[in-house]
């Protein structure tokens, strides 16, 4: 039986365990998500599509992506 491992994992991670310039204890995707909401007035729906390109990046992709958004 094999094991769906979640390719993402940075996403679940603590700001400060993923970025060295972080002392935020938010959860990657909850940071991401709270600049997006921020960023385009609070559109759900907007945020949710933004959002979805992550869950099929790359740990490497998605921590670079979110370093140049929230740093």
């Amino acid at each position: 039986m094999a094991v769906d491992v979640e390719k993402t994992l940075v996403l679940d991670m603590k700001m400060s365990e993923v970025f060295d310039w972080s002392d935020d204890k938010t959860i990657v995707r909850d940071a991401l998500w709270d600049h997006y909401m921020e960023s385009n007035g609070r559109n759900t729906d907007q945020t949710a599509a933004i959002m979805k390109p992550y869950l099929d990046m790359s740990d490497a992709d998605v921590r670079a992506k979110a370093e140049a958004e929230l740093k």
